[in-house]
Order: C-alpha cells, then sequence, then structure tokens
C-alpha cells in the first residue's frame, strides 16, 4: 500500500488562510503559512497578485519618458556586450519600438512568470519526490513556489521607484551596488551583481516552504539551492564579463 501524499493533513480540515493573509504570512511567518498552502495548494490567486503587480509595475515605470530612456540604455548596452558597436540606424529601430516597451513588457510577463514557475517546479518535484523519495505532490510544489513569489511582488514595489529615481533598469538591490569602486568590467563587479537581496530571501523563503512540504531541515534545502545560485552567479559573471571587455 503506497503512502499517503502530504494532503492528509488535520489543517486541510480547518478554515485556509484568506489570499491576503497568505501574502503577508509569506512574509512574517513562511512556515506556518506554508503549512497552510501544503495542506490547501490553492495557486491561482497567489500567481494572479504577483503577476498583476509585475505587469503594473514593470509597464508603468516603461510608460514614462525616464523608463523608456532607461530601457533604451539598457538595449544599447545589450547589443553592444552581443555584437559590439551599435549603428545610428539600429539605436533608430530601437527608439521606434519605445512607445511599445510597456505591453510587450506586460505579456512578457503574463507569458514567461507561469512557465518559469512551471519549469523551477517540475526540476524539484523530480529532485524530491523521485530522487530522494518524496511524496507530495506536484501540484503542492508549485503552489509553494507561487506563494514564495510574494518576495518578487515586495521586490517590485520596492525597486521601481527606486529605478524611477535612479533613472536605470538595472537591479538597485545587488551586492556590487555597495561597492561602487569596483570595475564593472570586472568579474567581481559582475558577479556580485548577479547576487540580489531579494533572491537571497526568495531562496531562503523557498527553502522554508520546501522544508514544511517534504518534511525536511530547512538547513540543506536552502545550502543547496544557494549552490546552484552560485554556480549560475559565476557562469553569468564569466560570459558577460568576456562580453563586456
Amino acid at each position: 500500500m503506497s503512502e499517503a501524499p502530504a494532503t492528509s493533513s488535520p489543517l486541510a480540515e480547518r478554515p485556509g488562510l484568506s489570499l491576503p493573509a497568505r501574502v503577508w504570512g509569506i512574509l512574517t511567518s513562511p512556515r506556518e503559512t506554508f503549512a497552510d498552502v501544503v495542506a490547501r495548494p490553492r495557486w491561482f490567486g497567489m500567481m494572479l497578485v504577483a503577476i498583476l503587480v509585475t505587469v503594473v509595475c514593470t509597464g508603468g515605470f516603461l510608460m514614462t519618458a525616464v523608463g523608456q530612456q532607461a530601457y533604451l540604455d539598457n538595449q544599447i548596452e545589450s547589443t553592444k556586450r552581443w555584437v559590439g558597436e551599435v549603428s545610428e540606424a539600429q539605436v533608430a529601430g530601437m527608439e521606434r519600438m519605445l512607445p511599445y516597451a510597456a505591453p510587450i513588457s506586460a505579456v512578457s510577463v503574463a507569458i514567461i512568470m507561469p512557465i518559469m514557475w512551471l519549469v523551477m517546479s517540475g526540476i524539484l518535484f523530480a529532485v524530491f519526490s523521485a530522487a530522494l523519495g518524496g511524496t507530495a505532490t506536484f501540484k503542492q510544489v508549485f503552489a509553494v513556489m507561487v506563494h514564495s513569489s510574494a518576495i518578487s511582488v515586495v521586490q517590485q514595489l520596492f525597486v521601481m521607484p527606486l529605478n524611477y529615481v535612479r533613472e536605470s533598469m538595472s537591479s538597485a538591490t545587488n551586492l556590487a551596488v555597495f561597492l561602487p569602486m569596483l570595475d564593472e568590467g570586472s568579474f567581481l563587479a559582475k558577479f556580485l551583481g548577479t547576487i540580489d537581496l531579494f533572491l537571497v530571501w526568495w531562496v531562503v523563503v523557498l527553502s522554508i516552504g520546501l522544508g514544511v512540504l517534504f518534511k525536511r531541515k530547512t538547513g540543506p534545502i536552502a545550502t543547496g539551492l544557494f549552490v546552484v545560485y552560485g554556480i549560475i552567479a559565476v557562469i553569468v559573471a564569466a560570459f558577460f564579463g568576456r562580453g563586456g571587455a
């Protein structure tokens, strides 16, 4: 007889937390909130909140003159990184696309965010369920993943006003910001630029959620996720460091 999935819980018999309570709870008491999420793996409301906040913040920023200029600067820098010098014709083409930056961004967010959650949930489900013998359902893993995005909601609300003041689309909360004396093209600056404080917070919160779901200690899960994060950061820093040289 197979073991019962993690949905069997006394919590499932109690009234569940409301959506606002779950959003606030992920930020203030994640372990208790994830226990409710695991017992009742509802994800649509949280997904809608995360997508709407990201669309409104990003789209609103790109509808302003400051945001469009920051977007153009970012496009030019990205093009230089990949192909070298940017011609006047290329810049003119980018400028013609500026009025469409906000709607394109909104559609991209609405499509890419759910796909990313699905992919990451699939990987975590395979690792914990198939490789480590966990008994949670994919729906539970996905609900934990989506609810961890409450951190990205706070990030959007915090970072977008800062970006407007800074007139930039670059991250205002990565470690490189605190060390402006570093050469922007150096490996160390690129590496620290990939270490974002909100991403660190998200990894910790996601680790708590996975620990609650699979009944494992948070520490080893967080260590594993941070190792993966570090490897990705090194690869990105090495790749873009060469590209920007």
